[in-house]
């Protein structure tokens, strides 16, 4: 039999968890729980400081930039020349559309962050942009200016505070976040366009088959 001390320490724990469990509140219907309203928190986090917010575009975010920017660039310039109308489903973006969506919504994004100005507009596409070739010249002539840019950006003028579509506030660095997040996952969209297209499938987190693959840890070479 457990102790007294053990019944009251297992009564304290289920104390807790029930007073965890009411800080969500969840609908009684059959819907799903992901509807749940999250009630009042007991404290709130501390705010952001300006050096925490150059240390996270400095430290981890404008490395992550560059490293993303080039697999991006190498998986728009992987569309082959005439596919540039190629879409997988008639509800699904071009293969030109959505490599558009991809570097615009970046560069759209960058500029914010350095600016504090959240535009709502999707960024229409410039009369001379019709190939692929024409969005990955215009995305690389623009990149770099923007990385520069955000280069020279305070803390404090990264804690300015944005209106992302009027949904919520936040201060503009908390876009980095959010435009990698968009570039990584309209880039996988992209990726899965190219072998129906009859292009090569780049190497992104590490080799792709087209690219070589892997062969018991060692890179594919031939076949």
């Amino acid at each position: 039999m457990r102790s007294d001390h053990q019944q009251r320490d297992t009564h304290r724990r289920g104390e807790r968890a029930l007073s965890i469990g009411r800080q969500w509140q969840f609908p009684r219907s059959r819907q799903s729980y992901s509807h749940a309203i999250p009630l009042k928190y007991p404290a709130r986090m501390n705010p952001l400081t300006a050096d925490q917010a150059a240390f996270m575009l400095h430290t981890l975010g404008l490395p992550a930039l560059r490293a993303e920017h080039t697999m991006t660039t190498a998986v728009v310039a992987a569309i082959p020349p005439g596919r540039a109308d190629y879409r997988p489903h008639p509800d699904s973006r071009s293969a030109v559309d959505l490599a558009w969506h991809i570097v615009s919504a970046e560069i759209k994004y960058l500029d914010a962050i350095a600016t504090g100005i959240f535009p709502y507009e999707l960024r229409p596409v410039p009369p001379e942009v019709r190939q692929t070739s024409d969005v990955l010249a215009w995305y690389t002539d623009r990149f770099e200016p923007a990385v520069k840019r955000l280069e020279t950006t305070s803390g404090e003028d990264l804690l300015q505070l944005v209106d992302f579509y009027g949904l919520r506030t936040f201060p503009a660095i908390g876009l980095l976040q959010l435009i990698l997040n968009h570039t990584i996952h309209h880039r996988g969209q992209l990726s899965t366009y190219l072998r129906p297209m009859g292009a090569k499938v780049p190497s992104i987190y590490g080799p792709s088959y087209d690219a070589g693959g892997f062969t018991g840890g060692v890179a594919r070479t031939t076949g």
